[in-house]
């Protein structure tokens, strides 16, 4: 057995509300404000929940579809690139129609009470050919990334364009549009001019004039009508950011590409896996080396790895475990505005002049980003694993927005390849909060953590995780678990369960919680206030020790001596992972589901992805009846949830593939191939350097092999496809090759020892949509 122990007291944070430029009131008299640990929205804490969505990446027609999605996840606020060079890459000729239609999208971000942050760079970097710059500024005589007259002249110009696309949705119109970020990175990083080439391709600078710079964009901002309350820019790497301006914005990465293309042959495991304090000027931080105290201004993300992007030198196949677990080390060092880099993958679009506007170490395509939400709109598990977080937060998150960071012990010198030792860390505001552990690491091999206990040491008591014997956790699993938790007067002194959400139905509170992945549930009470207790699937040890199944629903009924009666639903780590929370016709829901669901204009649709039986668990009751597809569903219970089935017919199209010396492929379709789909994923598997997709001898797509499956949404492409088929070619993994080059006249040949390539399959995924049909007595239009 291994005991841990952490003291928490003096939790009381120092809180103050910030005298800076930051802040502001709409003409609805709503209003952002902040303070040196959090933001304000309407004069209470706001946890900040933003994910990444570029829209010029994205095809038009299913932005308002992937934006339900990310609100469904608890995304609270997108933050969006506008990339100069996907709007004038041609000078003077601006486009702001299709893809390109900022204004559009801001408004289906409001239509779905989402907020924007504009980040109008104009360096914005994001993979983006020149870092989002137009090929024409290379043949300008002037710095750029500098308070050189003439360069500023043409960023004042790309300012006033936006300003004209989103006028009157700003948040002072009452819009969605809260927050601007200014330029990106800006004296920490640059990009390759593409235009350039030969072993000395040139760079754009990284940026001269310092936070005077800054400031003049911010003012240029302004001038051209990007007014908000809250402007932003990056703080990493010793980037300019005055504070009085703007709100410095921090992240991490635990996959670092770029770093191979220096004299790097193997990643170092990262300690962003380690807890940290990162709102405390007595300790040193990794990655987070700010100019200003510390104590002085909220830590808050933009850019914490939701994905990461394949570089040519450096593939990888991501781990969606690190994606929540980097979610929990931010939020226990104290961040109360997480936001991801980036939410949603996407493609690159192609230019006029120039047909392809990425990096060059990147895909010519593809900017998927392995994404909780995928270049074709999957879903991924990392999706499902942080609407879990996500809903926790904002359901906890005014009282959860003032509690402090505490840790077991200075953590500044923890080598991350110790996977030995257990990670954990708490934040408590007086005497209740939770401890957060985290058996995730980057670029080393985790165990099962087993047969521990932790020892919350309070100012008058001592809390033990668990009351007796030890806990695990799995492998690469991360979790956070309460203590002195407030249940409608009822004192929760522990769970080693993690808390989800509550909803209120007929007078009664339900809680939801679930079981980290390794771990038993149990609950422990403080037991005077319950007058009855009963148990469906686990156990009553005593009146205040609840032990619950691990392998399947269960709810603990409780009566309190005051009269009130709650419920507390536990879910299995699996359930968990479907779980969904939506308001639907004035009140709230939960819906455990294997689909993914897609909740708005009272409308309920399924997205089902290779299901076979779809299965729905509903609390409270949705309406007298629920048809699917025109027919009825059954209706069966389990505890307080609705239940109902349905098998769904599943056919995979068939596909006329040839293939050709086994790394090319013709392939054929049939319309019937799309009849009824969403869309449609055409899935490859093989081993090789790169998969190039072509229609008529265009490319259409790409991917760097990292033995994931590479998938194609191609509903898109639905009527060349059906006239001129695709052609798909995998470039060779070459061993021993040389360019011959000795030859007397301008001649040179590539020559190889040895070449792998090779198409293993093809096949489709079809992505459904059922639209749930929902009948009330009690219900009038």
């Amino acid at each position: 057995m291994r005991e841990y122990k952490i003291k928490v007291i003096d939790t009381k944070k120092e809180i103050y509300p910030l005298n800076t430029k930051l802040g502001g009131t709409n003409k609805f008299e709503e209003s952002y404000q902040l303070t040196n640990y959090y933001l304000e929205k309407n004069g209470r804490p706001y946890f900040g929940i933003s994910g990444e969505f570029h829209y010029s990446r994205y095809r038009c027609e299913a932005w308002e579809d992937e934006i339900i999605k990310m609100k469904m996840a608890g995304i609270t606020i997108i933050p969006t690139y506008v990339f100069w060079n996907h709007h004038e890459e041609e000078r003077g000729l601006f486009k702001w129609s299709g893809d390109k239609d900022l204004r559009r999208f801001v408004q289906l971000c409001g239509k779905h009470e989402l907020g924007v942050i504009l980040r109008i760079g104009p360096f914005a970097h994001g993979e983006a050919r020149n870092g989002g710059m137009p090929d024409w500024l290379f043949g300008r005589p002037f710095d750029l990334r500098s308070n050189d007259g003439e360069y500023l002249a043409f960023v004042n110009r790309f300012y006033q364009e936006i300003g004209r696309q989103i006028e009157g949705l700003l948040f002072k119109d009452g819009g969605p549009i809260i927050g601007t970020q200014i330029e990106n990175e800006y004296e920490h990083a640059g990009a390759p001019w593409e235009i350039t080439n030969g072993t000395s391709i040139e760079w754009l600078p990284a940026g001269r004039d310092g936070d005077a710079h800054i400031s003049k964009l911010k003012e240029l901002a302004i001038e051209a009508g990007i007014e908000t309350p809250i402007y932003t820019s990056t703080g990493w790497g010793g980037a300019s950011a005055p504070v009085e301006e703007v709100l410095p914005l921090w992240g991490g990465y635990a996959f670092w590409p770029w770093i191979f293309y220096g004299d790097v042959s193997e990643h170092p495991a990262t300690p962003e896996f380690i807890f940290r304090d990162y709102h405390n000027d007595k300790l040193e931080n990794y990655g987070f080396t700010p100019t200003y105290p510390p104590e002085s201004l909220p830590f808050a993300c933009c850019e914490m790895g939701g994905g990461m992007t394949v570089f040519y030198k450096y593939r990888f196949k991501l781990p969606y475990e690190s994606v929540d677990a980097m979610a929990e080390m931010k939020v226990a060092g104290g961040c109360n505005f997480v936001g991801y880099y980036v939410f949603h993958g996407g493609s690159n679009p192609k230019g006029d002049k120039t047909p392809f506007l990425n990096e060059h170490a990147t895909p010519k395509i593809s900017y998927d980003y392995q994404a909780p939400i995928g270049e074709f709109g999957q879903i991924r598990d990392s999706y499902k694993r942080l609407k879990r977080q996500h809903y926790f937060y904002k359901t906890v998150e005014e009282e959860f927005c003032q509690t402090k960071t505490i840790l077991p012990y200075d953590t500044s010198n923890m080598d991350p390849r110790d996977v030995e030792t257990l990670r954990y860390a708490v934040r408590a505001s007086g005497d209740s909060g939770f401890v957060f552990i985290n058996n995730y690491q980057d670029h080393v091999e985790t165990k099962d953590q087993t047969d521990f206990a932790i020892t919350v040491n309070l100012e008058n008591e001592d809390i033990r995780f668990p009351l007796q014997g030890g806990m695990s956790l799995a492998k690469d699993e991360c979790c956070i678990l309460p203590f002195n938790f407030n249940l409608q007067g009822l004192r929760l002194k522990y769970a080693t369960t993690q808390y989800i959400t509550s909803i209120e139905h007929d007078g009664k509170t339900t809680y939801f919680f679930f079981i980290p992945k390794g771990m038993k549930g149990e609950y422990c009470f403080a037991g005077d206030e319950i007058r009855d207790i009963q148990v469906h699937k686990g156990s009553v040890i005593s009146k205040s020790l609840i032990k619950v199944s691990d392998h399947e629903l269960s709810l603990i009924d409780i009566t309190l001596t005051s009269g009130k009666t709650l419920h507390i639903c536990t879910m299995t780590n699996e359930q968990s992972l479907q779980f969904w929370k939506f308001p639907y016709r004035g009140k709230e829901h939960v819906l455990i589901s294997n689909a993914t669901v897609l909740v708005s204009d009272e409308k309920i649709r399924l997205e089902c992805v290779g299901i076979e039986q779809l299965d729905l668990k509903v609390y409270p009751s949705l309406g007298d009846s629920i048809s699917l597809d025109g027919a009825e569903l059954p209706c069966s219970g389990e505890g307080v949830f609705n239940e109902y089935k349905k098998t769904i017919k599943l056919a995979e199209p068939q596909l006329d593939v040839r293939i050709v010396g086994e790394n090319k492929a013709i392939i054929q379709f049939q319309p019937e191939a799309f009849e009824g789909t969403k869309e449609l994923l055409l899935q490859i598997d093989y081993v090789g350097d790169i998969g190039y997709a072509f229609i008529d001898g265009e490319l259409i797509h790409d991917h760097f092999c990292n033995q994931a499956t590479w998938e194609i949404g191609l509903k898109q492409y639905k009527e060349e496809l059906l006239e001129k088929g695709m052609y798909l070619y995998i470039s060779p993994l070459k061993e021993g090759s040389f360019v011959k080059s000795d030859s007397p006249m301008a001649a040179r040949a590539e020559i190889i020892n040895k070449q792998i390539a090779e198409i293993s399959s093809i096949k489709t995924k079809v992505i459904h949509e059922h639209e749930l049909v929902i009948s009330r007595s009690d219900y009038v239009e």
